[in-house]
């Protein structure tokens, strides 16, 4: 096992398991807060001062999830760890006028296979 895939699983980890968790824990810490200081406390002030520091500890944990999450890209990405990144976004579009798929071809590319053919209007154009 090289260094380089150990960086990477850690990365991994870093990334997709425990930044998420830790911003769930964080955000679940804010709603508390929130929930303490204006639902629970029925107006004390000594119960309201006491959700607005859980509310506090809240928003640090969230700035300091995010300033973590920065700092392990930003060194994933100057010592090429970064991998291929993100995949490409879905698209929506399930027929482009005048564009053929290659795979959609036959061996002779003379006729189209598996075709699925568009929605017609009144005039037979796609629509």
């Amino acid at each position: 096992m090289s260094l380089y895939s150990v960086a990477s699983t850690i990365l991994y980890l870093i990334n997709s398991v425990f930044v998420p968790v830790l911003f769930a824990v964080a955000f679940l810490v804010f709603l508390y807060g929130v929930a303490d200081a204006y639902v629970f406390s029925k107006g004390e002030p000594a119960a309201v001062a006491k959700g607005h520091k859980i509310i506090l500890w809240g928003v640090i944990g969230f700035v300091a999830m995010i300033s973590l999450w920065g700092l392990v890209n930003v060194v994933a990405n100057t010592f090429g760890l970064a991998g291929a990144g993100a995949p490409p976004l879905p698209s929506a579009a399930l027929y482009t006028p005048g564009a053929v798929n290659p795979a959609l071809l036959n061996t002779n590319n003379s006729q189209m296979t598996n075709y699925v053919e568009c929605p017609k209007d009144a005039n037979g154009n796609c629509i």
